[in-house]
């Protein structure tokens, strides 16, 4: 490697703890039945964008901040007369992240932003699919340092889904508490 380059603290600590706990763990073979980090997707639900679409920007520049890159908008799919709602019209934001932004992100969400959650008593460890992929929610966008509380125009709540290649949630559970999730049991 040459010395300019950057490595994510939790990608160097996938390589050199976590992998080694995983193979004592589950006694993998092959160092590609390893599970490992395949994507994290951060969504942001806008339902007042319906009336006011200033609301969307407001969130797409919340949600730049936080993963440090541009989100895309979800559009509606269908209409809805209850609620007010024509096919094409905004409805959410959401970013995919991969790679180094990916560590970085689960990073920042670890160390700075779970910590700073009001009445926090750990992850449950029943969100998972099935498949190794973990979802969480949180209530309030301004538990990351990146969202100055000042300029925040409403408080929303934000969905976290932290994509592995895990093929069992016991795997997945044990790759993520390998990065330091704090699961409550």
């Amino acid at each position: 490697m040459s010395e300019g380059t950057y490595i994510p603290r939790l990608k160097q600590h996938y390589d050199d703890v976590v992998k080694a706990s995983l193979v004592e763990q589950f006694g993998y073979e092959n160092p590609f039945e390893l599970p490992k980090l395949d994507k994290i997707v951060v969504n942001v639900g806008v339902g007042e964008a319906v009336s006011d679409s200033k609301k969307i920007d407001a969130v797409c520049e919340d949600l730049t901040l936080i993963t440090g890159q541009k989100p895309i908008v979800n559009k509606a799919k269908q209409s809805i007369a209850n609620f007010k709602l024509r096919e094409g019209m905004p409805v959410g934001v959401k970013v995919t992240l991969r790679r180094d932004r990916m560590y970085d992100f689960l990073d920042r969400l670890v160390t700075i932003a779970l910590p700073r959650v009001r009445d926090f008593r750990g992850l449950p460890g029943t969100s998972f699919d099935g498949h190794g992929n973990f979802s969480l929610g949180l209530k309030e966008q301004i538990v990351f340092p990146e969202i100055d509380y000042d300029k925040v125009d409403t408080i929303r709540g934000l969905d976290i889904v932290i994509c592995t290649t895990a093929r069992t949630d016991e795997e997945a559970k044990a790759l993520l508490t390998g990065f330091d999730l704090p699961f409550s049991n």
